[in-house]
């Protein structure tokens, strides 16, 4: 059974990092591609960054890069989320997500909370 668990999300301030974690199982982790996710209060879902199969490659949003990294530890089954210089717009539940045999999978999310 897929399953997917963020966490080490939090409040921190302007100008702050966080590292989140998605620990994922019952598929082969390697082989696919992940993505994170994140939806603020008021607002539409919107994709952050999807990062390769291998963890060679990784696209954001423009609203993230330079200041968040995505990668994915594939011996760890762990995609990780590295946000640095946050702002108070990057404040949003943010959720991991894949794509097994054409089925959708969510995690429950993990809220930050950046203050100004």
């Amino acid at each position: 059974q897929v399953q997917l668990v963020e966490s080490g999300g939090g409040l921190v301030q302007a100008g702050g990092s966080l590292r989140l974690s998605c620990a994922a199982s019952g598929f082969t982790f390697s082989r696919y591609g992940m993505s994170w996710y994140r939806q603020g209060p008021g607002k539409e879902r919107e994709l952050v960054a999807v990062t390769s199969s291998a963890g060679s490659s990784t696209n954001y949003a423009n609203s993230v890069k330079g200041r968040f990294t995505s990668f994915k530890d594939n011996a760890k089954n762990i995609l990780y989320l590295q946000m640095n210089s946050l702002k108070p717009e990057d404040t949003a539940v943010y959720y991991c997500k894949a794509v097994v045999t054409g089925v959708v999978y969510w995690g429950q999310g993990t809220q930050v909370t950046v203050s100004s």
